[in-house]
């Protein structure tokens, strides 16, 4: 079974995929090592780790930089967050994919989020994005490269539910193997998208959306971390940083 073939069983067994997203090489070989079965990157923590905010700040070489260190140095498959994609037409999109893909990496994250501004793309537009970057991967011999649809209904709409069904079912018949929906968190609207839906669903942990043996229960398939790891790490950082110089004594490095 290659690196492919083992992410997609992930997300079809009987338990939830909890999904470590790492932002350089240390964090997911950390992950690793803890027992993660599968890493995910950041491209808000690659960026902030960076000194850049998130939304395509860097260069999608930086981005390509960290996934091929980590996909070099961990056994266990990684899936690159790309945003929306990195390139402002459809086929540098699509060319960013197939460097992944040629380096290693078994999946993307690819959003639906308009770059520059507030709102979605056109639907029509995403889905066509979708099928090409669908059809290089087959036509290149990468079958079963796993494209995780994001969609940001969550975030953007006031009424998300209806547009987010709407949208997964285009999404996933225009070639996705999985949906993302960060922001979705209550158990009756879970359950409303995957009675209509017939690809895993993933969702984003958030305060109170945090148990596995619960999200399974409601038929959940992936849960990412996001972000929160790098938080939680820099915030220690933070910590440490400012209580040493205030006390002006390193004790608290070797408790």
């Amino acid at each position: 079974m290659n690196k492919i073939q083992e992410f997609n069983a992930l997300h079809v067994s009987n338990e939830v995929l909890l999904l470590g997203n790492a932002w350089d090489l240390v964090s997911a070989l950390s992950l690793e090592k803890a027992g993660f079965k599968a890493i995910g990157t950041t491209s808000w923590g690659v960026a902030q780790s960076l000194g850049y905010s998130d939304g395509e700040m860097i260069e999608f070489a930086i981005q390509l930089n960290v996934v091929r260190m980590i996909v070099d140095h961990v056994k266990i498959p990684v899936t690159a967050d790309i945003e929306s994609g990195y390139g402002e037409d459809d086929q540098t999109i699509v060319d960013n994919v197939m460097k992944l893909a040629d380096l290693g990496a078994s999946g993307i994250n690819i959003e639906d989020s308009l770059k520059n501004q507030a709102g979605l793309k056109p639907l029509d537009q995403q889905c066509n994005l979708l099928s090409k970057i669908r059809t290089a991967l087959e036509k290149n011999g990468y079958q079963g490269f796993y494209i995780n649809a994001r969609t940001d209904t969550y975030l953007q709409n006031q009424d998300p539910l209806n547009e987010t069904i709407y949208r997964a079912k285009a999404y996933i018949e225009s070639g996705a193997s999985g949906i993302f929906v960060p922001g979705l968190k209550e158990d009756d609207e879970i359950r409303a998208i995957l009675s209509q839906i017939s690809a895993p669903l993933n969702i984003m942990s958030l305060p109170g959306l945090t148990n596995c043996n619960k999200l399974k229960e409601l038929g959940v398939k992936r849960l990412s971390i996001g972000g929160a790891l790098y938080r939680k790490v820099n915030n220690l950082l933070d910590h440490c940083a400012a209580q040493i110089y205030e006390s002006q004594d390193t004790s608290i490095l070797f408790n």
